[in-house]
Order: C-alpha cells, then sequence, then structure tokens
C-alpha cells in the first residue's frame, strides 16, 4: 500500500492517541467524518494498523527494575534456535526481542517487579535453554525516549 501525507497524518495521530473519535481525528486532518472511517479502516485491512493498545507506566505499574540482555546463541541450531523463540514469545517480562547483527545475537528488553525477579527470569528461564551460551544485563537507569511509534513521512 502506497501512504500519501494524509496517511501519516492520520497514522502519527492515531500512534498518539488511539482512542481519538473519529470526528476528532477528520477534524485534524480535514476530512469528513465517513472518508476518515473509510481511510483508517483501510489502513487497518492492509496490516498497517496491527492492534490498539494501552502504553503503561512500568514504575506506576509495580514494575521497577528493566534491563536490556544482549544474549549470545551456542549455535545456530534450528531446533535450539526456535525453542529459543517459542520460549522467550510466551515470557512476559520479556516486552522486546530483536534478532541483530553484531556481537549479540538477539537483544531482550525485560520488565521484571525488581532486581530478585530478573535473576530467578535469568536462572529459571534464560539459562536453561540450551541454544543460550552467555547472556550480558544492561540495567536501564532511565528512559530517555520510549516508544511513540514509527516517524512520521510529513
Amino acid at each position: 500500500m502506497d501512504l500519501d501525507n494524509l496517511d501519516w497524518k492520520l497514522l502519527s495521530l492515531l500512534q498518539k492517541d488511539c482512542r481519538i473519535s473519529n470526528a476528532d481525528l477528520a477534524l485534524a486532518v480535514g476530512l469528513s467524518a465517513s472518508s476518515c472511517w473509510r481511510r483508517v479502516r483501510a489502513l487497518e485491512d492492509a496490516g498497517l494498523i496491527r492492534r490498539y493498545a494501552a502504553q503503561l507506566d512500568p514504575a506506576r505499574a509495580g514494575m521497577g527494575f528493566q534491563a536490556i540482555v544482549h544474549v549470545q546463541l551456542t549455535r545456530h541450531d534450528p531446533e535450539k534456535l526456535a525453542e529459543f523463540i517459542r520460549v522467550i514469545d510466551t515470557r512476559p517480562e520479556v516486552v522486546e526481542c530483536f534478532a541483530t547483527t553484531g556481537q549479540a545475537d538477539y537483544h531482550l528488553r525485560v520488565i521484571v517487579r525488581d532486581l530478585e525477579t530478573y535473576n530467578q527470569f535469568l536462572e529459571t528461564v534464560l539459562f536453561r535453554l540450551s541454544a543460550v551460551a552467555s547472556a550480558q544485563t544492561n540495567v536501564i537507569l532511565r528512559s530517555v525516549k520510549s516508544y511513540q511509534g514509527i516517524g512520521s513521512q510529513v
């Protein structure tokens, strides 16, 4: 789907506030309510809008420990890799996982209640996976900028 400036404006506004009413969204981009609804529906149908969600404050939710975990795998054995991905995908404390180039094979963003809970995650989950050779932890001291959506083209 080719996006025009109007599509990017709609996407930008929805990423800032997905609870914006269709009427307010239409007014903000200069469309009629019905035209706006059709455009948003087309973006959803094309898979550009995957879902709508609430962004929580981890600290206020009692999750005071965040870390980036750099994981190196032993080998890229297909079965071990599939197990690693399956387990990581099911773990609620892993909020993001990226396969990357560089020294580490995967980078995980982990959010838990405290250091003890994080250590329990390492010992009972991550280090029990046969694909994992090592993991290095960088504790997140503070968030400077968190995910705000994809960049705008306008």
